[in-house]
């Protein structure tokens, strides 16, 4: 669940004494988050220094000591341990002991140290973080319950919703979808005319893979699929919307009932026996500080009795006929106390001792039952003094959210999946005050008890996030056990224990918190601004921001150059003091000032940091113009698509046919192919073991591979019009 491979990810380091200057990374304390923090850092290939208290008596990864460059024990605020560790000659030092204070006492005292040095601080102190970031420069303060938190939730919601989070006001979403019989768009688009100016394709899995379709790609997850692929029945797609109607995700959410609806469902439940027996039964089976409740249904079914038995009882033994209802009020008033007026009427009774001894009893009952009365009474008001201002709504009958413990991690994904309008239902073993989540309805006490009235036999998901992982890994069993085809969503802390339990029940969803919240801290260290994060086919995507600058490794690029060469996908692009724009052009140039928003991997900000771009070894071939202005406009979109110069791109339009002196990406070729095709010019793309400068008709020897005719009909046929991308 995003763990790093040590063997195989991550380079060896070379043990040395102290790193050059600014190129060493510190990692101060060395728990669960400490630890998957080091391994995300040394995937990266940097060298890292760590301090603890105390040596690890546990490590989560195997051979993860060996590759801390330096260990030092000692307490991370002390000047003389940072000193040790090498905090002079370090980029940026993480903070990440479960002692808030010694976080932040650790900070200020690297800060004094290295002025120069990055901060990386976990801490879920809002108010003080945002206080802190304005005072200091190169400061991050990240809390791994709130990073980890919309993994869970979105793990629950099901598998068509992979990705929720907010950008500038605009909220976006990435979903799944698997194409159906009689989908528009089977059989009649190919991927890329899925795109537009709201939506993305992320990734695509054919239901019958061709390993011709298949493209390389510096991200295991992005851009690995042709653009040109025809959508066939059974195809999985993943794209990413902003502002669609989440809606159009999933059923309908039940509108609320009616009053005159719940009644008929009330007496269908009576008409029920076995419903009614088990209605009894929840009612019966109450926990121990309910017990008064017990006594009350006692005291209740004995006045019953006494009721029948003494109206049978006066009806019976009147000397004189009485109705059957004068027979009740005598019973009933000498049961609230009113014996002394049914006295003087005992002389017209048969046996009247008789009557008088059951007298004595019905006064005795019927002072037991008022007290017990009062007590329930007083005891109701206490417990539901906060709910006169505002009733919670029921318990959801079918297909919501069973939420287990309501924590922080608890209450953020209730909070998430009630934006989402996912009925949901939270267990508590307190009741928290009305003024949290008041729109959910809650159960508390037993949570073995509350399972059984969360309707967990007809519940879409089961997520436990409470602080015991033992207790989690227990509820998302007894969760399966007592509905199979529930999801059930288990937090865990510890990487070793988050394996073994999702390789021995398969059917659970087990999430460790610190590995999904390192990605983000490990990118942080880089300078990197992580928005959010969520998983996608096993991995972490982190939604990360770049505020470039002057000679970063983003700027002077094409946004195509960024995506196809560094495997991220786009998704906000802003100018200085200009409105951002959503899904942003390919042929946008990126300049100092920029902000930049993309889907990454931890692999993909590597690769950004490392300005390890991926080589442009396709080609495309031109060979010649249909029309007058097909020159002109040919022209432009090469320059426009492949950044090469406008008179340079006129001056090789004149000497057609020839190989455009420009190298790109295949789907950079692809895309201008298609375009030329439009523009009238008959062109098409070259592979890279065709591609020469001498290169003409006879230069492509392998249509299958080099031809776009294969995939793309309009390549090859320029007459032919090429629909535009469908919304």
């Amino acid at each position: 669940m995003g763990r790093v491979d040590m063997a195989t990810a991550v380079p060896q380091p070379d043990k040395r004494a102290m790193p050059p200057l600014n190129d060493g990374f510190l990692v101060c304390g060395l728990g669960s988050l400490g630890q998957n923090c080091v391994a995300n850092l040394k995937s990266f290939g940097v060298p890292v220094h760590a301090i603890n208290n105390t040596p690890p008596d546990q490590w989560e990864m195997p051979q993860l000591r060996d590759l801390i460059d330096h260990l030092e024990i000692g307490d991370c605020r002390s000047p003389e341990v940072l000193e040790q560790a090498g905090i002079r000659h370090c980029r940026a030092v993480l903070l990440v002991t479960q002692d808030e204070r010694v976080n932040l006492e650790a900070a200020l005292t690297a800060r004094v140290l290295n002025p120069r040095v990055r901060l990386v601080m976990r801490s879920d102190k809002q108010n003080l973080n945002e206080l802190m970031g304005q005072q200091l420069p190169d400061f991050v303060a990240l809390e791994p319950t709130q990073l980890a938190a919309p993994a869970f939730a979105l793990g629950a919601f099901g598998e068509e919703l992979i990705g929720y989070f907010n950008l500038d006001g605009h909220r976006f979403q990435v979903v799944k979808q698997q194409l159906e019989p009689g989908q528009p768009w089977c059989d009649r688009r190919q991927i890329h005319e899925l795109d537009n100016s709201r939506r993305r394709v992320l990734c695509h899995t054919a239901a019958h893979p061709n390993p011709a379709a298949v493209a390389e790609s510096p991200s295991t997850l992005f851009y690995t699929w042709l653009p040109d692929t025809m959508l066939r029945v059974g195809d999985e797609v993943v794209m990413v919307d902003c502002n669609a109607e989440l809606r159009a995700l999933y059923s309908d959410v039940p509108a609320r009932q009616g009053v005159w609806q719940g009644i008929g469902q009330a007496i269908a439940r009576l008409r029920d026996w076995r419903t009614l027996k088990q209605s009894l039964l929840g009612l019966w089976q109450t926990g121990a500080e309910q017990q008064l409740r017990r006594v009350a249904i006692i005291c209740a079914v004995t006045v019953i009795v006494l009721c029948l038995a003494g109206t049978l009882l006066f009806d019976s033994n009147a000397a004189e006929d009485i109705s059957t209802f004068q027979a009740f009020l005598y019973t009933f008033i000498t049961l609230f106390g009113g014996y002394g007026d049914v006295f003087e009427a005992l002389e017209d009774f048969n046996y009247p001792r008789l009557v008088q001894a059951f007298g004595v009893l019905l006064t005795v009952a019927g002072a037991a039952f008022v007290g017990v009365l009062y007590a329930l009474l007083t005891e109701k008001l206490l417990t539901l003094r906060f709910e006169f201002r505002e009733r919670r709504p029921p318990v959801p009958e079918k297909d919501h959210v069973v939420v287990i413990w309501l924590g922080r991690v608890g209450r953020q994904v209730l909070a998430m999946l009630q934006e989402l309008e996912q009925p949901v239902v939270g267990i508590a073993p307190q009741a928290p005050d009305a003024d949290i989540l008041p729109k959910i309805p809650l159960l508390t006490g037993n949570i073995t008890a509350a399972l059984d009235k969360a309707n967990l036999a007809t519940a879409k998901s089961v997520v436990a996030v409470s602080e015991d992982e033992i207790q989690n890994l227990e509820m998302g069993l007894l969760a399966h056990r007592l509905n199979p085809h529930c999801r059930a969503i288990i937090r865990t802390y510890d990487q070793q224990f988050t394996d073994r339990v999702a390789q021995i029940f398969p059917f659970a969803q087990v999430l460790c918190s610190s590995a999904l919240s390192a990605e983000a801290f490990a990118g942080a260290a880089f300078g990197e601004h992580v928005i959010g994060l969520f998983r996608l086919y096993d991995q972490t995507v982190l939604v990360t921001q770049y505020e470039l600058e002057t000679g970063d490794s983003l700027t002077g690029r094409l946004l195509s150059e960024v995506a196809y060469g560094y495997g991220v996908v786009p998704l906000w692009h802003q100018h200085p003091h200009q409105p951002g724009k959503i899904m942003p052009s390919e042929d946008t140039r990126l300049q100092p000032g920029d902000r930049l928003v993309v889907l990454a991997t931890i692999g993909g900000l590597r690769r950004i940091e490392q300005c390890h771009l991926a080589t442009q070894d396709w080609h495309i071939h031109l060979e010649k113009t249909l029309t007058t202005n097909a020159l002109f406009d040919g022209a432009a979109e090469i320059a426009r698509v492949s950044g090469y110069r406008l008179s340079a791109a006129r001056e090789f339009m004149a000497q057609l046919p020839g190989l455009l002196p420009v190298a790109l990406y295949r789907h950079q070729a692809l895309r201008l192919a298609r375009l030329l095709t439009r523009a009238q010019v008959k062109a098409w793309v070259i592979a890279p073991q065709a591609a020469n400068p001498q290169a003409t008709d006879s230069a492509v020897t392998d249509p299958a591979v080099t031809n776009p005719a294969v995939t793309n009909p309009a390549v090859t046929n320029p007459t032919e019009p090429h629909s535009s991308p469908q919304g």
